[in-house]
C-alpha cells in the first residue's frame, strides 16, 4: 500500500496570475509482518523491542512502531497494516532513542552479561 501526499501551492504573481504546482511524495510503509506475535525484550519501562530482528520494531502502549527514513509508522497488529504517523503522535520515549541502537537486540539472562542492571538486552550486531 502506498500513500501519496498531494500538496498544491498557489503563488500569486501580481493580481491576475496564479501558478499551481503539484508535488507528490510517496510514503511507503514497512512490509514488516510476523506470522505470530514476536518475542519482545524490555529496553526501558513501557518500551519493548522485537528480539533479534533486522529492523527496529518497538512495542509501546499496545502498538508496534517502526522508524523509516525519518518517519514513524505504527500498527496495532503483528500482521502488518502500517500507517505513517504525525511526529506529534509518536511517544517521546521512542523519539529519544538513537536510530539503529536496537537492531538485532537480544535478551540477556538474569545475572549474566552486560545487560545486568541496565536493561534487559544487548546488541548482537548489524
Amino acid at each position: 500500500m502506498r500513500h501519496a501526499l498531494l500538496v498544491t501551492v498557489l503563488s500569486w504573481a501580481g493580481v491576475s496570475t496564479a501558478q499551481v504546482i503539484d508535488v507528490q511524495i510517496n510514503i511507503v510503509p514497512p512490509a514488516i509482518v510476523f506470522p505470530a506475535p514476536p518475542a519482545l525484550v524490555v529496553i526501558q519501562p513501557g518500551v519493548q523491542v522485537v528480539e533479534d530482528y533486522d529492523d527496529e520494531v518497538f512495542f509501546v502502549d499496545g502498538f508496534y512502531w517502526c522508524r523509516r527514513d525519518g518517519r514513524w509508522f505504527r500498527t496495532k497488529s503483528h500482521q502488518g497494516g502500517w500507517v505513517v504517523m504525525s511526529p506529534s503522535l509518536v511517544p517521546a520515549t521512542l523519539v529519544a532513542l538513537p536510530p539503529g541502537q536496537y537492531r538485532k537486540w537480544k535478551r540477556v539472562e538474569a545475572g549474566r552479561g552486560p545487560g545486568k542492571g541496565h536493561g534487559h538486552g544487548k546488541h548482537k550486531g548489524k
